[in-house]
């Protein structure tokens, strides 16, 4: 399975020390030079040194090839999406709305963090949907009320 991730779910992840819920569920993950130089460059929350890694791929980008409809996006973005285009990605795990719409519009699968622990909740490997919410939240990491509301009872949660 070939799956790429941008940039926010590795941070907002790292944000509660579940970085490790990536391999159980997908095995190996793509990140472009982008990503791991954006993850890299530090902030608030601490992310673990990609690169050392054994299940993070690191992907070189190549040219663009749909720069007008990848515009509107940031770096890391738009270079996930193309390489994962590029590569026929299974999944593309992005959390930005117009990161999320450019991806579908391109034919890929797309999820994000808050699927990511949906489908962590239904497979065992963590005990609550929103407590791990909350717990990003803590951390600054910001979802709509009304989209956790809407997930949360697909789990049993909310």
């Amino acid at each position: 399975m070939i799956v790429f991730s941008n940039t926010t779910p590795i941070i907002a992840l790292s944000s509660i020390q579940s970085l490790h819920l990536l391999p159980q569920l997908f095995g190996e993950i793509h990140l472009v030079k982008e990503v791991i130089d954006e993850c890299t460059v530090g902030g608030p929350i601490s992310v673990p040194s990609l690169m050392e890694i054994d299940w993070i791929k690191p992907v070189q980008s190549t040219p663009i090839e749909h720069t007008s409809v990848l515009l509107e996006l940031d770096k890391g973005e738009k270079h996930t999406l193309d390489m994962a285009g590029k590569y026929k990605a299974d999944w593309v795990i992005i959390d930005e709305k117009i990161g999320r719409n450019m991806a579908e519009y391109l034919g890929l699968k797309v999820t994000g963090t808050l699927g990511i622990l949906l489908k962590a909740k239904q497979q065992g490997l963590i005990p609550s949907f929103l407590d791990s919410v909350k717990a990003m939240q803590s951390q600054g990491i910001y979802y709509q009320t009304a989209l956790i509301n809407k997930l949360a009872p697909t789990v049993g949660e909310g």
